[in-house]
């Protein structure tokens, strides 16, 4: 089960991940860091495609590992980038950055 707060700038976000996987954790979320900086740079030479599959390896991955919002963040980057909505998808990858920037695990 996943506990999310909504967490202002440079506050942490809580969530709970399943103690079983705790050491499948730490590589889960610096994967995602490196789709952060993949999404920017597909954003800035207008790979919408690649943006949509990046988005839909979020959504299907985000919720296996107990980050729900990831998947949310992948399901709408996904739909952004078929609707090539530059704010959207800006928008959305500022939010997993700043998750990812912001987590904090507890296992449980």
């Amino acid at each position: 089960m996943t506990k999310e707060d909504e967490a202002g700038h440079g506050e942490k976000i809580i969530v709970q991940v399943d103690e079983e996987i705790a050491d499948l954790v730490p590589g889960f979320l610096e994967n995602r860091r490196k789709d952060v900086i993949a999404l920017k740079e597909a954003f800035a030479r207008g790979e919408y495609e690649t943006i949509g599959r990046l988005g839909h390896k979020l959504k299907g991955t985000g919720g296996g590992y107990g980050f729900d919002l990831i998947t949310d963040l992948g399901q709408s980057l996904e739909e952004a980038a078929e609707e090539e909505n530059n704010d959207e998808i800006q928008k959305r990858v500022q939010e997993l950055f700043h998750f990812l920037e912001n987590v904090e695990v507890i296992y449980g």
